[in-house]
């Protein structure tokens, strides 16, 4: 009857140690997905801080647009009132043109006037002559007349010369009057030409104004995606928000769980070390069997070591453990590694072939470093292949679980629990392990242990 208890003690802690290391691999990816959650809603508010931003800068621009709008409408009245002034006043210059040729046409004409006055001054100054040569002729009778004569002579003389003076003036007037219309008429091809580009301006200044009206259009849908995004945002945060709520929740709960569980197992464990030691015959007999054979060799060894020279107290009792460079995860060298792995490694290997079920023998020291293993589990570590490192090179890393820790510290000549063997990343796998303790000249060492699956 105890015997039978026991066994089901063992299935129990079996079943517990399993579902817990499934609770606690869980609990990791609860952990886990809680961590990228976390991330996820500090994008999320960074994503909402731009967002806002966007709304900010879309409510900006539909104001702009307005604004822009409103300078266009009136920039366009403006254009198009100064240009129709300009309009005019290029109209007003192409009138000058006429206006100077009926001027050049009047100068033409008193220029003429002018010349004919010329031709009556001399003519007027010759006759003055004859009529003082017939005078002079005439005695004292016509003294009289040669006064006159001599007068009509002199203002011949000077109709002549304000003829000439005026033609001259005339002419120069002519000349500049010329050069200005020269002028007038390159301001009037200039003025055609600037018509033509107020034309143009005209038509660009019209889809100025319809490309603005449309940017108006275009901000304001832009305003209203915004704002249905910034809803969209804030239903999305508020969603995270419970999620990761409800997330947090579940870990906690998973993790109260996973610690009831590890209770269960750790009563079933002590009634299945109990019942391993009651005397009785159990499927577990043969490995605890095994396991103290195997701890005797291995202490006879050890002794043998120190009889030979080969080792010593402070290299086996040695905790200053090194850190391999570049290992990953962690392994760690001390006085006893070297040792270990030339002399203790074999014997794990010819007691792991002992039997198909057992999973490896291994030695545990007090602070659950393993100074070596099985050949297979004691590979060399593969750069960057944590989780590969983490099976096959469990050599020189440290482990340390509630049952090895209970091992360690406990008092018996062995112990029988239920073992989560971990493999990394929250993996397990559960098995039965028998715990032998290892004293070397009355002093504890650690623990000698075979792992085994039933």
């Amino acid at each position: 009857m105890l015997t039978d208890l026991g066994e089901r003690s063992g299935d129990i802690a079996l079943q517990c140690s399993e579902t817990a290391g499934f609770l606690g691999e869980l609990n990791l990816r609860i952990q886990n997905d809680s961590a990228r959650l976390a991330e996820l809603q500090s994008n999320m508010e960074a994503l909402a801080v731009s967002q806002n931003e966007s709304v900010l800068a879309a409510q900006e621009l539909s104001l702009t647009a307005r604004r822009a709008g409103r300078i266009i409408a009136e920039g366009h009245d403006a254009i198009t009132q100064s240009l129709g002034q300009v309009m005019q006043l290029i109209e007003n210059v192409t009138g000058l043109e006429g206006r100077l040729r009926r001027f050049l046409d009047v100068i033409e004409t008193v220029g003429g006037i002018s010349d004919e006055l010329g031709t009556i001054a001399r003519q007027t100054r010759l006759l003055g002559v004859n009529a003082a040569i017939e005078a002079a002729r005439g005695g004292e009778a016509t003294l009289g007349f040669a006064v006159v004569a001599d007068e009509i002579r002199r203002l011949a003389g000077q109709a002549g010369d304000s003829a000439a003076s005026v033609g001259d003036k005339l002419g120069q007037l002519d000349r500049d009057a010329r050069q200005l219309i020269g002028g007038v008429e390159a301001n009037i091809a200039r003025g055609r030409d600037a018509g033509a580009h107020i034309d143009t301006l005209r038509v660009t200044m019209a889809e100025i104004a319809s490309l603005v009206t449309q940017f108006g259009e275009r901000s304001d849908s832009i305003v209203n995606c915004t704002d249905e995004a910034d809803g969209d945002v804030n239903a999305l945060r508020q969603g995270l928000s419970l999620f990761s709520q409800s997330s947090t929740e579940s870990a906690t709960r998973v993790e109260t769980v996973r610690g009831q569980l590890e209770r269960l197992e750790g009563m079933a464990n002590a009634m299945l070390n109990s019942s391993a030691h009651g005397g009785h015959v159990t499927r577990n007999s043969r490995y605890i069997a095994l396991a103290e054979e195997g701890a005797v060799e291995v202490m006879a060894l050890i002794e043998q070591a120190f009889e030979r020279q080969l080792l010593d107290m402070d290299r086996l009792f040695d905790t200053a453990y090194r850190p391999v460079p570049g290992s990953e995860p962690a392994q760690y060298e001390n006085g006893f590694t070297a040792f270990a792995d030339q002399y203790v490694r074999p014997l794990l290997d010819r007691r792991t072939a002992q039997d198909s079920a057992i999973v490896g023998c291994c030695l545990v020291d007090m602070n659950g470093y393993l100074p070596t293993h099985i050949s297979a589990r004691s590979q060399p570590q593969r750069p960057g292949q944590w989780r590969w490192n983490m099976e096959n090179a469990r050599n020189r890393q440290i482990f340390m679980d509630s049952q090895t820790r209970s091992a360690l510290d406990g008092e018996g000549d062995f112990f029988l629990f239920t073992y989560r063997q971990d493999l990394g990343e929250g993996r397990y796998r559960a098995l039965r392990s028998v715990f032998v303790p290892l004293i070397f000249r009355s002093r504890r060492w650690g623990l000698y242990e075979v792992g085994y699956l039933i």
